[in-house]
């Protein structure tokens, strides 16, 4: 007999990065097609999926405000490049056996669905995976926080925030070979100890709403279904 999945409703937050393997710009579809696979077997599994996913391998608003670009408008390419993503995603989804909805919180309806809750949670309810783009759909705002407040709109269980290593350490591992991994840390922690996994409005509205965020390494092979059955390796974010 299966063992219950100890989180039922998954808000999984991946970088744009995650979907650009070894490139180093743009989208490998092999890679997106094996986190379509294993995104699959979660919900095989029995759990219900919304999905966000950053624009950073396509245009990154801030870099781009930092070279003289007005804010407004650099945050405005990058939740169109979340867009771009997101409808890739969908189409990996789909060929892993999925039904699959692209909602963006900026209205393009030749493209993708208005995001619009109560829509957005039938799509759940009937199993669907829903892909929330174009962030929150006002500039100022990073994925993180649009993925925290998707979570709390549609009563996620957990955040599941997939990154390059395999939890949170007290620095970058890559770059300090002393740095200390932590399995489990308070919010407030987090935010005191300037962690930066998520920025600090996603911290506080996951705090707020009293929603445990899980922090894995997406490149490992198998991670994402490990993590939804409370195994592998990562590091929980809770009170």
């Amino acid at each position: 007999m299966t063992a219950p999945l100890p989180y039922k409703r998954l808000l999984i937050k991946l970088s744009g990065e995650a979907l650009m393997g070894d490139r180093g710009y743009g989208i490998d579809m092999a890679v997106a097609d094996r986190l379509a696979r294993e995104i699959a077997e979660a919900v095989n599994a029995g759990a219900t999926v919304g999905l966000v996913i950053g624009g950073g391998n396509i245009f990154r608003g801030l870099a781009a405000s930092a070279q003289g670009m007005d804010r407004v408008h650099a945050d405005h390419m990058g939740m169109l490049a979340t867009v771009m993503n997101a409808l890739a995603m969908q189409g990996s989804l789909e060929s892993a056996g999925l039904d699959a909805r692209v909602m963006s919180a900026i209205p393009m309806p030749t493209v993708c669905e208005p995001y619009v809750r109560d829509i957005a949670m039938k799509h759940l309810a009937r199993r669907r995976v829903v892909l929330f783009a174009a962030g929150t759909g006002n500039p100022f705002f990073t994925t993180d926080t649009a993925g925290a407040l998707r979570a709390a709109e549609m009563g996620a269980d957990v955040i599941l925030k997939g990154t390059s290593v395999d939890g949170i350490y007290s620095a970058d591992p890559k770059k300090d070979k002393a740095a200390v991994r932590y399995d489990r840390l308070s919010y407030t922690e987090v935010l005191a100890r300037d962690l930066k996994v998520m920025d600090a409005a996603a911290i506080a509205l996951a705090r707020d709403n009293g929603i445990p965020v899980i922090v894995f390494s997406i490149r490992t092979l198998g991670s994402l279904p490990a993590v939804v059955r409370g195994q592998g390796t990562f590091t929980i974010v809770s009170p």
